[in-house]
């Protein structure tokens, strides 16, 4: 256990370093290694055989992974829908029912986000496309920057919960989960997320109401053919959720997908709905792929690096030794359960999402699962907290995305304006913690 907890600190001061997260974890997970199947020092021949031997299988694994595929088709269907002008269109529909509020641009961009992440999967790319989309319109109708700001970037987190998520799809393959429960699991919560920014955005214009002026109203007819303009983001949407889980499977249709064929159906999907709205050339088309290929590949080296040091984590017992010490003690459940979340909310403010799970995932699945909590309710507990990360200063990824795309507000300004959601994401957290029927009442439906 204490070369665990040694080799834990020494990749939290390698990232402290700048050290890349996958470098930190694969050094420190093979030279712990060594060290704990070697007669001692790290450089002993038959602990360097064995870490040798690991290292070498786990890169096979990865690359030889099926359920890995699934992981490039989702962000290319991400990419796609991003060239295929949806985001407009999403936002040209929330702006239509919500515009005429006060804070109703901000809502709609709320809105819009969550539509947008629903397909696309990435709150950083969410974050990054809705800027330029809905900055440009709130600026136009006098609204502060930070509530501006602060929509975009909290609305932007919701790309990791509402399916289809990378992040999950991480995570369930981390922890031999159900991606498909996953899935599933993730829609209250990040419906619920969507209610909570609302609200916060009503609180902040409740306090300061000249932080969102009430817009034009729009006459039904306008609305209504607003809503027509996202027929094909439906369509997609219900292709590959319906597919996943057999809502499909009736006659003609018949359709049933795994997650790997409805990440395939998806990619197919925003690949014609772009390349027939004309939006999609093949320039855009080679970008996408290259881009697709970058991301993919960085993903699986950061969760090589990650089992790499999950193996050390387990050979040197931490796990097992976490068990034993909580119940010898006989800690309550939800203590164990509120320290963890207490850890995540600090690492939050150091640590990038993924980062952040895979470090921590393998040390706190094990004592999860042995207290008696669900693998599918600790996924998106992890999640929200994940996201939570996201707008947490100092690091808060989503923030940072957002002051290099808008350019002229400071770091500082979208820090403040989104403590109202930081907050809501706080209350939200403590709701699924407390009431586990909230994630887990639709995944028990399934079959």
């Amino acid at each position: 256990m204490t070369e665990a907890l040694i080799g834990f600190a020494l990749v939290l001061v390698l990232v402290l370093a700048r050290m890349p997260i996958v470098f930190a974890m694969g050094i420190v997970g093979t030279f712990g290694y060594v060290w704990v199947r070697g007669d001692g020092g790290l450089f002993d021949e038959r602990g360097m055989t064995a870490a040798m031997s690991m290292v070498g299988r786990q890169i096979t694994d990865t690359a030889q992974s099926y359920g890995l595929s699934v992981v490039p088709l989702f962000i290319l269907m991400g990419l796609f829908v991003n060239k295929g002008g949806l985001s407009r269109e999403l936002y040209a529909v929330s702006n239509a029912f919500l515009g005429h509020l006060r804070g109703g641009l901000a809502m709609a961009t709320v809105m819009a986000c969550s539509g947008f992440a629903a397909i696309s999967g990435s709150s950083l790319a969410t974050a990054a496309t809705m800027s330029k989309v809905a900055m440009p319109e709130m600026r136009r109708y006098k609204y502060s920057d930070e509530l501006s700001t602060a929509s975009i970037a909290a609305g932007g987190t919701l790309g990791i919960l509402i399916p289809p998520s990378v992040i999950l799809v991480i995570y369930g393959l981390l922890t031999e989960t159900s991606i498909g429960k996953l899935f599933i699991a993730g829609i209250l919560p990040g419906l619920l997320g969507v209610v909570f920014y609302l609200l916060a955005v009503r609180w902040t214009v409740w306090r300061k109401p000249e932080a969102g002026p009430a817009g034009e109203r729009h006459a039904w007819p306008e609305r209504l053919r607003a809503l027509r303009s996202v027929w094909a983001v439906l369509l997609l949407f219900f292709l590959v959720i319906g597919g996943l889980y057999g809502a499909l499977d009736i006659w003609p249709l018949n359709l049933t997908f795994s997650p790997t064929e409805a990440a395939g159906m998806g990619a197919m999907g925003a690949f014609l709905i772009a390349l027939f709205r004309g939006n999609l050339g093949i320039r855009d088309m080679l970008e996408a792929l290259k881009e697709t290929a970058i991301t993919s590949a960085a993903l699986f080296a950061v969760l090589i690096g990650a089992q790499v040091f999950s193996n050390f984590v387990n050979l040197a017992g931490l796990p097992t030794e976490l068990i034993t010490l909580v119940t010898e003690n006989a800690v309550s459940p939800m203590a164990v359960m509120a320290l963890i979340l207490l850890i995540y909310i600090v690492l939050g403010m150091v640590f990038e999402s993924l980062s952040m799970l895979l470090l921590t995932v393998p040390i706190f699945f094990p004592l999860v699962t042995e207290l008696g909590f669900d693998p599918v309710w600790f996924g998106i507990v992890v999640v929200v907290v994940t996201e939570i990360s996201l707008i947490t200063p100092p690091v808060g990824l989503n923030v940072f995305i957002l002051r290099g795309v808008v350019g002229d507000v400071t770091t500082g300004t979208i820090f403040r304006g989104v403590t109202p959601f930081w907050i809501a994401d706080i209350l939200r957290l403590a709701l699924i913690v407390l009431i586990p029927a909230l994630v887990l009442f639709l995944p028990n439906q399934m079959g």
